[in-house]
């Protein structure tokens, strides 16, 4: 099992094309932990506006009346992916990581494969 720190920093070298990442508590959008990051990429302005997105998407999925769980979220920029993975599991409910890539460096299928493994070994 890893810790925030440890699992974030995985995430960062796991990943071609990193950006940043964050581990976001999404009932109050506050980051929990950022690694990377900088002047074009405030992690903790993106959390709190990511919280938004995983809200809305929570609310429109039970006034549909969906019985199923939100995997990830993709958000496609220009030059950027923005990928959020609910936490799912031991007492996680209510946490997402976020992973900022570069979207001519990054392969996107291999950063959802890598945060999901990050997820399983991630000790909160």
């Amino acid at each position: 099992m890893a810790n925030v720190e440890t699992s974030l920093k995985e995430a960062m070298t796991a990943v071609e094309g990193s950006l940043g990442a964050a581990l976001v508590d999404y009932t109050s959008g506050m980051a929990l932990g950022t690694v990377g990051g900088g002047k074009d990429l405030d992690l903790n302005v993106a959390a709190a506006g990511n919280t938004d997105v995983v809200r809305a998407k929570v609310r429109t999925m039970e006034m549909l009346g969906l019985k199923d769980e939100i995997e990830d979220i993709l958000i496609t920029l220009g030059g950027q992916y923005h990928l959020i993975r609910l936490l799912r599991g031991r007492g996680n409910n209510g946490l997402f990581l976020y992973l900022a890539l570069d979207k001519a460096r990054a392969n996107l299928a291999m950063a959802r494969h890598q945060l999901r493994r990050i997820e399983a070994e991630l000790e909160i």
